[in-house]
């Protein structure tokens, strides 16, 4: 038994929650830093205060994974962490840019964080839960085509509601200004609205059904039968101890020389992670069945070769990413438009700028999400991923060159191409070397590797800007186009088995092959 294609208003329908939940997360990168200056937050202080944001993701995007890999109820397996999650998601947002002090705000990141990923972990599985292999290149670049959609309406909100309708952009020291309280509540309102239009309009498939199509590709990739051993529980120790060590010795190093207090971030999460193996091997040894927790550190240790490889590739992507979250705005502010004061008007002008350059880049994406596949098919997956990647560190790279702010929308064509790629291409290669019955859990630990290299981020970025680049925050984009350029040399050394499907993805929006699916809820 294969799974039918689906077609083209199904792919929409199960896709379309993706919009509402990239305005939620455009909002957030947009808005967040702009909140915690407006409440007193130093410059300096920001990578800190946005350290939420991943941790948060880390914690709960594999355990959302291995729940939803287990849950079947009335409302199917993916779908009821769309339902909660979206409903705490629009809560959070309502709540957000009504914080009174700083504290507040950074908490409410940590929950707004939480509620995002609980939503947007399961999608990812749904790709692969819903379609066949030569449809899910199409499958995660029409999320990303909604992703775009959403970006581009999130990024453009406080900008139309000032200039439209005459919401007022500024506020009284240590206020947030009504054009991003709105924004915000808009927001929280296409998040309910889209997601539970994805809810209402697609059936998953069924318990028996998922089983027929395991059974039907038993043989499945070598890599992905690797992914079912277990992890011997010897590995624990040494791994974990080998972590341990090697963290607490940093740690007492960077408190011996007064390093920067960032850097605790990754020294003592490394002593964190080493103690967490240790405990999942002290677990594995008492209990005679497996426990979560020792079974999703288990497949830490036991994922595919491909998606090792991947992980190299996500850690030098969203290294960049983080970079132009976190000092987009600070940096055109001082090197553009020569305030630093985010209570000035030249200063809120250009955050709504920069909001305007934000929804060119996901507009950008959003185009390009259709064009990735059909060169992909003309190419490969790899060399697709590699020249977009380059298209995005010239971009990055460009904002220091380019002088007039009019013109950094040309910046952002480079880097739209390379964020439509990051969310589609490599989780297409991903998919095919899972097995079926941990997708979603893969997909929460594939996380890490977007987790990972955003910590380093928030660890080593204010100590680079301060130290190295002057306080000139401009300088943080630079480095955030270097690491999309090595980026882009590790995406050719991945192993990409199934790369043959991408020639059968080009049409498949229009005209899919093979046997036609079962109804689906709401056509």
């Amino acid at each position: 038994m294969q799974k039918p294609a689906l077609r083209t208003p199904q792919i929409l329908n199960m896709c379309f929650g993706f919009f509402g939940i990239q305005v939620g997360f455009a909002l957030q990168n947009a808005n967040v830093s702009r909140i915690f200056q407006t409440l007193g937050a130093d410059l300096n202080d920001i990578p800190i205060l946005w350290i939420a944001a991943p941790l948060t993701g880390l914690l709960v995007q594999p355990i959302i994974g291995y729940m939803s890999d287990r849950t079947w109820g009335w409302l199917g397996r993916r779908r009821p962490y769309f339902f909660y999650g979206a409903l705490a998601t629009t809560f959070a947002l309502f709540f957000m840019p009504n914080s009174p002090t700083l504290w507040v705000a950074a908490g409410m990141l940590w929950i707004m964080d939480a509620a995002i990923n609980v939503t947007m972990e399961p999608f990812r599985a749904f790709v692969g839960d819903m379609l066949p292999e030569r449809q899910r290149t199409t499958g995660f670049a029409t999320q990303t085509f909604f992703i775009g959609f959403g970006g581009v309406t999130a990024a453009v909100l406080p900008f139309v509601l000032t200039e439209w309708f005459g919401v007022a952009n500024t506020a009284p020291a240590g206020q947030i200004p009504p054009s991003v309280k709105y924004a915000f509540y808009f927001g929280g309102a296409m998040v309910l609205t889209s997601v539970m239009w994805t809810v209402l309009t697609t059936k998953e498939y069924s318990p028996e059904e998922v089983a027929a199509f395991e059974k039907a590709l038993a043989d499945q990739s070598p890599q992905a039968a690797a992914a079912e051993k277990k992890t011997p529980k010897t590995a624990w120790y040494r791994n974990g101890g080998t972590v341990l060590v090697v963290s607490g010795v940093l740690t007492v190093l960077v408190a011996q020389f007064s390093l920067e207090k960032e850097l605790y971030i990754l020294t003592i999460g490394g002593v964190f992670f080493g103690l967490l193996q240790i405990a999942a091997g002290l677990l594995a040894q008492r209990n005679q069945v497996d426990n979560p927790f020792s079974e999703i550190m288990g497949d830490l240790f036991t994922m595919p070769r491909t998606m090792k490889q991947l992980a190299v590739v996500q850690f030098f992507s969203w290294f960049a990413f983080f970079s132009m979250w976190i000092y987009m705005l600070p940096g055109v502010a001082a090197s553009h438009y020569g305030t630093l004061d985010p209570t000035s008007e030249i200063y809120n002008r250009a955050g709504n700028w920069v909001g305007i350059l934000m929804g060119a880049k996901f507009g950008i994406a959003a185009l390009a999400a259709f064009i990735i596949p059909a060169f992909a098919a003309r190419t490969s997956r790899k060399i697709t991923h590699a020249l977009c990647l380059t298209c995005g560190g010239l971009g990055l790279a460009s904002v220091l060159i380019i002088r007039d702010p009019a013109f950094l929308w040309i910046s952002m064509v480079g880097v739209g191409i390379a964020w439509a790629s990051i969310l589609s291409v490599p989780y297409a290669i991903l998919s095919g070397a899972l097995p079926l019955k941990k997708m979603g859990v893969y997909m929460g630990i594939f996380n890490f590797f977007i987790v990972i290299p955003q910590l380093t981020a928030a660890s080593i970025l204010g100590l680079l800007v301060t130290r190295l680049f002057d306080g000139a925050a401009i300088y943080a984009l630079l480095a955030g186009g270097i690491s999309l350029g090595l980026g882009a040399i590790a995406t050719l050394m991945v192993d990409d088995k199934d790369d043959q499907y991408t020639t059968v993805e080009v049409n498949s929006l229009t005209a899919p092959a093979g046997p036609q699916p079962r109804p689906v809820a709401g056509e």
